[in-house]
């Protein structure tokens, strides 16, 4: 046997207890960025997804699509626009919202996944009432604050065997309309609702870095307490600083362990739930 075969099974020897831990239980996966855009990450991140739904995991995929919302309203003439960091959503971007989100992107996502070998069912926060919620505030337009997640449309499909693929558009509780909601947000707000063992946000950063220059200063594992310190220090800032929050009150909630990992990195999520290694940061 050469040594390739030897690692190998070394590989998947290691993978073992970490399949037994989370056999059975809910891990929800945010899935955007470079992730989502190179066709190599792409079928990466699925190729991880299937992997750990024939293991036994229970694999929730929540979705954004900026840059296809962006790339949408660029061929209808309308330049994106926005505020502290959040899409403002008109009427009419929120149309293309809906569409790209519920429509190509969902439905783009799932096909991979069935294409691959996977049992994926693609999901709109709308329906049967999954995320409801009231404008955040006047001056993002229709962008949405989830006030209510109805998950048994979610565990359904995961009891017959599914991978739930959801697209973050909900429902209005406060006027008679659809709201655009953050990706991040959807996501956290569901693993509380499932009662999830894990929450994975994919981004385009290693992590939490001590020194934003120098990735040899990845913080591996952070616990709450530590997180007003790191803003303070200006080691989260910017755009991680949502994304933290989410994590926060994900664990704060119920959900065990949150990770922030680098989407650009190929199988990061299987190197990061299976392996003794880990790449990315973990909030607990």
């Amino acid at each position: 046997m050469s040594y390739s075969h030897v690692e190998r099974a070394q590989v998947l020897a290691e993978a073992l207890p970490y399949i037994q831990t989370y056999y059975g239980k809910t891990v929800v996966v945010k899935y955007g960025g470079n992730a989502m855009i190179s066709e190599a990450l792409r079928q990466a991140v699925i190729s991880d997804i299937i992997l750990l739904h024939l293991v036994g995991i229970r694999v929730v995929v929540v979705h954004g699509g900026g840059p296809e919302i962006t790339d949408m309203l660029r061929k209808i003439g309308k330049t994106s626009r926005f505020v502290d960091g959040l899409r403002y959503t008109d009427e009419e971007t929120m149309d293309i919202v809906q569409q790209v989100l519920c429509g190509k992107v969902n439905k783009n996502l799932v096909a991979t996944l069935n294409r691959m070998g996977g049992k994926a069912i693609g999901l709109c926060g709308m329906d049967a009432g999954l995320f409801q919620a009231k404008m955040l505030d006047e001056k993002y337009g229709l962008v949405g604050e989830i006030t209510q997640v109805d998950p048994r449309l979610v565990v359904d499909a995961l009891e017959d065997g599914y991978i739930p693929v959801v697209s973050t558009v909900a429902q209005g509780v406060d006027a008679d309309t659809a709201y655009n909601i953050n990706a991040d947000t959807a996501a956290a707000k569901l693993a509380v609702a499932l009662g999830a063992e894990k929450l994975i946000l994919l981004t385009d950063v290693r992590g939490l870095l001590r020194d934003p220059g120098d990735e040899g200063t990845l913080l591996r594992v952070v616990e709450l307490s530590q997180v007003p310190g790191l803003i303070k220090d200006g080691v989260i800032q910017g755009g991680m600083i949502p994304k933290v929050d989410c994590c926060v009150e994900a664990v704060r909630s119920g959900v065990k362990r949150t990770h922030i990992l680098d989407g650009r990195i190929p199988h990061s999520i299987l190197i990061e739930l299976l392996s003794d290694e880990g790449i990315g940061t973990m909030l607990l």
